[in-house]
């Protein structure tokens, strides 16, 4: 998509909508939300609706950064206890890996 075509309502009608989205356990929306719409927060000539994109983005960092954060825990949480849990981990995991841990 090209976001210079797009009126300046657009743009940031589209970044709400990202912005919003990625609370809906979708994190990449909030990814692509900062890759999107960073140059039109932060790089280019001040506009009206300018400063609610700079807000959106900021705060579809700060949720992607938190998302990051909390999947790495349980990534790690999870690896490091999931035979000690015995069947509850054998529950938790999609695939049971084979001997013994």
């Amino acid at each position: 998509m090209n976001l210079e075509r797009l009126p300046n309502e657009e743009k940031l009608s589209l970044c709400r909508k990202y912005y919003l989205g990625g609370f809906a356990f979708l994190p990449f929306l909030w990814l692509v939300n900062i890759v999107w719409f960073f140059r039109e927060a932060f790089v280019k000539p001040d506009y009206t609706e300018q400063l609610q994109i700079k807000t959106y983005v900021k705060r579809s960092a700060l949720g992607l950064l938190l998302w990051i954060v909390v999947l790495t825990t349980w990534i790690t949480i999870f690896q490091h206890y999931r035979a000690e849990w015995g069947e509850v981990g054998d529950y938790l995991s999609f695939t049971i890996p084979l001997g013994t841990p």
